[in-house]
């Protein structure tokens, strides 16, 4: 990764200078390929839950022990979000303000904390992984096929960071079909290896989490020479990589609400799993494993949409545009809402075909048409929150974003997992939780997005 000088092509200076053009044509430009790299993303991770819920002999059981692992794969990926949520929105603000030598050194600095997180995170996580699966709802019938598949994923942490972490800096240089190859090339090698590894060769849970380092290390691959090559506008280069204090507070505190938000929602799924292995067992631990596959089909568009609205948010909010600025949030929150009430109409009506894709048990079945419907039964009020949070983001406004992603999962989501259903509602308590927090967090979000945010934009722009 040495200097050059090379100068980018003036196709690439047009497709990342995001002050020109239609607002909605240049966030759909970026947000289509990110929103179908979004969905590639869900099929690459949920193929190795559909692939073992398939499992001879293992019924519900290995589809129930994966999902186990999602809260410990979430507070991974939750680190990638702390540096490249935290990174991306800096970038794109010094870009739009002209300064592009900061920008490379915040990329630079960015890699840096991705690699030093990755290599803590997998020591931490092999050494530990069998007291912590146990205490995150793992039993002795669940846990052979947890172990297994948290080894193997976990050998390839450093590189699903990096993947994650750095792709940011890709999309907020307007290549986002490029940022979607990202995750498109990981998805495809994914999706051909696992039923090579689980079942030709026989490696069960092993052979999902060996398949998925695979694609990991491919995709992170893809990334670094993309990022090192001649089509960027802005490269990742050696000399920007040495950690400066200051730079880093800055990408720590921006990136805090994805990681925040990434972890409470860890820390809220782990309550549920431990709540729903009390009260209903390791069924009720399966149900919801398919309730959190779906549930990322769901979050796939809108973190597509507000991926896209982010770069040219934070470009035109550096370079003072403040009117694209706001037909930017109203544009980006009008798609995410309408698009999330469409999905919301199929889970409500065919969720019994939705479980089927995952499992065929009858008794997982049953169990799981009624923990969807009800867990989603809000899930139009949460779009409000994931249209509203990532605009505090992209303005370089970390502790409104950080305080609405403790709020709906650590202030409400788990103490109502806790009481619901020590007061006589039992399972149903741990959906019903999910919803209210729903409800009250997306109000709460939007509400304050809009007065704080939007309409202020409104008056500082007239003046």
């Amino acid at each position: 990764m040495e200097e050059n000088t090379v100068t980018p092509s003036a196709e690439a200076d047009d497709k990342s200078n995001f002050a020109k053009g239609s607002i909605p044509r240049t966030i759909l430009r970026l947000a289509l390929p990110m929103t179908m790299a979004q969905f590639i993303s869900v099929a690459y991770s949920m193929v190795d839950r559909i692939y073992l819920g398939r499992l001879a002999g293992a019924q519900h059981l290995a589809l129930t022990g994966v999902g186990i692992t999602l809260p410990i794969i979430l507070i991974v990926t939750s680190f990638a979000y702390l540096c490249g949520m935290g990174g991306g929105p800096l970038f794109a603000i010094s870009r739009g303000k002209g300064n592009d030598q900061e920008a490379e050194r915040i990329m630079g600095n960015s890699f840096t904390l991705l690699l030093i997180f990755g290599i803590v995170l997998t020591v931490t996580v092999i050494t530990l992984r069998k007291p912590i699966l146990f205490l995150f709802g793992a039993s002795e019938d669940t846990y052979p096929f947890a172990g297994d598949y948290l080894m193997f994923y976990t050998m390839g942490t450093i590189f699903n960071l990096v993947k994650i972490g750095m792709n940011p800096f890709i999309n907020a240089q307007g290549f986002g079909k490029f940022g979607m190859m990202t995750i498109a090339l990981g998805a495809l090698i994914n999706i051909v290896l696992d039923p090579i590894f689980i079942f030709a060769l026989g490696m069960g849970a092993r052979g999902a989490g060996l398949a998925t380092t695979i694609a990991q290390f491919c995709s992170a691959v893809w990334v670094m020479r993309f990022l090192t090559g001649k089509k960027v506008v802005l490269r990742l280069k050696l000399s920007c990589m040495k950690l400066q204090a200051k730079r880093v507070r800055s990408i720590l505190t921006l990136g805090m609400s994805g990681f925040f938000m990434t972890m409470t929602t860890s820390f809220a799924q782990i309550v549920c799993n431990v709540t729903l292995q009390r009260y209903g067992g390791d069924l009720y631990v399966g149900a919801m494993a398919v309730v959190n596959s779906l549930r990322e089909v769901m979050f796939a568009p809108m973190q597509g949409i507000s991926g896209g609205a982010s770069p040219v948010l934070g470009f035109n909010y550096g370079a003072g545009m403040l009117d694209r600025v706001r037909r930017g949030i109203r544009f980006s929150a009008l798609l995410i809402v309408g698009l999330s009430s469409l999905m919301w109409l199929v889970l409500m009506i065919a969720p019994s075909t939705l479980i089927r894709a995952f499992n065929t048990n009858p008794e997982l079945i049953r169990a799981g048409i009624p923990a969807i419907r009800i867990y989603f039964s809000m899930f139009i009020f949460m779009s409000m929150q994931l249209a509203s949070q990532p605009v505090f983001v992209a303005l370089g406004m970390p502790k409104h974003s950080i305080f609405f992603a403790f709020l709906r999962k650590a202030f409400i989501a788990v103490p109502l997992t806790l009481l619901l259903p020590m007061w006589g509602m039992g399972t149903n308590g741990v959906f019903i939780a999910e919803a209210a927090s729903q409800l009250l967090g997306g109000l709460a979000c939007f509400s304050t997005m809009y007065f704080v945010v939007y309409r202020k934009l409104k008056t500082k722009a007239e003046n």
